[in-house]
């Protein structure tokens, strides 16, 4: 009995063979896709089908949608709605920028990149520590449609030809030198055609895609520098910025971070604006930046990586706070005086950092009683560290986040009063 019925469920299935061909009529309807889909899957000799679906998004349950705005368009947003807030604050170069100073600063730039001959989808290379020009390109690189390419300022010679022929670097902006690491020599060494070569006009053996060097301090042969591209612009650059700011796409890429290599070289990661715009909105909602008031954050860790370049600055610009950065590198006393002297609420750092923080001998002279809370991420935090973090360095609600590269970058962030590991405390 068995026998008969799957043979008149096969005869069934052969049946649908003609469900595209019969026209639809009251008398014959027309089988349904599914039952189409299951009988041409029965047929391996008929020719496979071409998925259509090119772009997917995964989304957990939220009562908020995520967001579909380019970085462009979410700086202009936040400059509109608060002009004259603070919006970076770099203490070592005595440098304030309201969000209107800052995105005026960064529309300029952006026409002056489209003048000096960079174009939509051309890659542009930061290398450097923590300095106001830094942060002023990767928002300048953005509106402009030109992707940041986010490198270490501690590579050395190989490291760096690696990383710029890897995702084929048109420009590169850089001071001249940082701590024991001279960029300009470096690059001459790679390409000594720039001594011979007009500003824009590089082309080298070695970084054959090439073609401009940007110094951000002084001035050096064969290449621009950062005022240059502040003048370049004029109004039909302007326009022409303008009319981009329509074709540009929030699913674009926009920025190319580089991982750790810690299974073989460097891998550059592509995110989009959609990628980090919804990153460091959803972390800011977590930390509180949607109901803290005056959020002024402290802001030690380095830009090119991304735990500052989007979880701090790009939640600058997606919720208006003010980012204080204490130096161009790492320091601790720095930190601590940033802390006093601007009354920083929220303090950003590696569990290393804090731990670093927390030893300082005069640690007790500075007065953290405007901290609130902070973001640590990284590396996992022993709770011992935690404790003393939330009590001696007044920060009721720490927020630890985790993530990769590639993730934009946090995946899991805590709660701002989560209880776990108090409870783990008393267990």
């Amino acid at each position: 009995m068995s026998s008969i019925i799957l043979l008149r469920k096969v005869q069934s299935v052969l049946r649908l063979s003609k469900c595209a061909k019969v026209p639809r009529t009251p008398a014959r309807p027309q089988r349904s896709s599914l039952q189409c889909v299951a009988y041409r899957a029965l047929h391996v000799d008929s020719p496979p089908s071409v998925p259509e679906v090119t772009t997917s998004y995964v989304h957990g349950t939220s009562s908020r949608s995520l967001l579909s705005q380019t970085i462009g368009q979410t700086l202009q947003n936040t400059a509109e709605r608060w002009p004259d807030r603070e919006a970076v604050v770099f203490l070592q170069d005595g440098i304030r920028k309201t969000f209107a100073q800052f995105q005026q600063d960064v529309d300029q730039a952006a026409a002056g990149l489209l003048a000096l001959g960079l174009k939509r989808g051309d890659r542009l290379g930061m290398w450097g520590p923590n300095i106001y020009e830094w942060i002023l390109v990767q928002f300048a690189t953005a509106k402009a449609g030109i992707l940041l390419v986010s490198l270490n300022p501690a590579y050395q010679l190989q490291e760096l030809e690696y990383a710029l022929n890897k995702v084929k670097c048109n420009a590169i902006v850089c001071p001249t030198k940082f701590k024991t690491q001279n960029y300009c020599d470096m690059l001459r060494q790679l390409c000594p055609e720039v001594e011979t070569a007009m500003p824009g006009g590089l082309k080298s053996a070695r970084l054959p895609d090439l073609r401009m060097v940007i110094v951000t301090d002084s001035r050096q042969t064969g290449m621009f520098h950062m005022d240059d591209v502040m003048q370049a612009a004029d109004s039909h650059h302007r326009q022409e910025l303008d009319i981009l700011q329509k074709k540009l796409s929030f699913d674009e890429p926009i920025n190319i971070l580089f991982t750790s290599g810690t299974t073989g070289r460097p891998k550059g990661a592509a995110l989009s604006h959609h990628n980090l715009i919804n990153n460091a909105y959803f972390v800011g909602i977590r930390i509180g930046y949607a109901w803290r008031r005056h959020v002024r954050a402290c802001l030690p860790v380095p830009l090119y990586h991304c735990f500052a370049s989007v979880e701090g600055a790009l939640t600058m610009a997606q919720h208006g706070i003010t980012l204080i950065f204490p130096s161009t590198a790492y320091d601790s006393r720095a930190n601590l005086e940033a802390i006093q002297k601007e009354r920083c609420t929220t303090l950003y750092g590696t569990p290393t950092m804090y731990i670093d923080m927390l030893g300082q001998p005069e640690l007790n002279k500075y007065d953290l009683s405007s901290l609130e809370t902070g973001y640590m991420g990284g590396s996992p935090c022993p709770p011992e560290v935690m404790k003393k973090v939330m009590t001696t360095m007044n920060m009721k609600e720490v927020v630890i986040g985790y993530g990769t590269t590639e993730n934009s970058p946090a995946t899991f962030v805590g709660y701002p009063r989560e209880t776990t590991w108090r409870k783990r405390q008393r267990l």
